[in-house]
């Protein structure tokens, strides 16, 4: 006998939705007009409690090094932290929403430009509290925030087509090794790749391209799904 699988699926997803919205959901499904997104937003891992503990940890430590070296490794290491998250952000086997996003009647793309900005904005946040604590953060404080915009955007990019998170990952920060490398090998400062004006142009429009490449990856109208709005 064939198994009712539309029954099935009603079982799972209150499973799934069983949690009750608190106070900061509600505020962010009235917000966004979908409590479907408000969900998704909540469960990015790179906005859960560990994750977030794990990246203060790393740009605190160092910004205690950086104090204590003069090395600028903020300002390098936050590019490489929003990378990391922005590429969690996206992606079956390690979203634990992933199976909500399939569920709701709303685009892969508009989860995504949900949780990008809230990523990308929670880890900006994080690497500007510990560049204004660094011995560096008069001279480039500002200074990595489009080189992060930047590797997110390939990570994310390469995470979207690649279906990938790890793949992301790996991108992200092979490409910002990369260019680290490349810069200090070119000018003998560890800083030349969040210093250097000249590089903000090349900058944005690799960030433009990799945007291109997640909005035509995610232009594929969603199958039907069943669930919240």
């Amino acid at each position: 006998m064939k198994p009712d699988l539309d029954r099935v699926w009603i079982g799972v997803a209150a499973e799934v939705w069983h949690r009750p919205p608190g106070r900061t959901e509600r505020a962010l499904a009235a917000l966004l007009r979908s409590p479907g997104l408000a969900r998704a937003l909540l469960t990015t891992p790179s906005l859960l409690l560990p994750w977030l503990i794990a990246s203060i940890g790393v740009l605190a430590s160092a910004a205690l090094a950086e104090l204590a070296t003069g090395t600028p490794l903020v300002p390098l290491l936050a590019p490489a932290l929003a990378a990391a998250g922005i590429a969690y952000a996206y992606g079956p086997g390690v979203d634990p929403a992933y199976e909500l996003t399939q569920s709701m009647p709303v685009s892969d793309r508009m989860v995504l430009m949900v949780r990008f900005p809230a990523v990308f904005g929670t880890n900006a946040l994080l690497g500007l509290i510990a560049s204004a604590a660094s011995a560096h953060a008069a001279s480039i404080t500002f200074g990595w925030l489009i080189p992060m915009a930047t590797v997110s955007a390939l990570a994310l990019a390469v995470a979207t087509v690649a279906r990938s998170p790890a793949a992301g990952v790996a991108a992200g920060l092979g490409g910002w090794c990369i260019t680290v490398l490349s810069a200090r090998a070119a000018t003998g400062r560890f800083d030349a790749a969040v210093a250097r004006p000249v590089l903000i142009l090349p900058y944005l429009l690799v960030a433009l391209a990799c945007g291109a490449v997640v909005m035509i990856s995610t232009a594929t109208p969603p199958s039907p799904k069943r669930g919240w709005q």
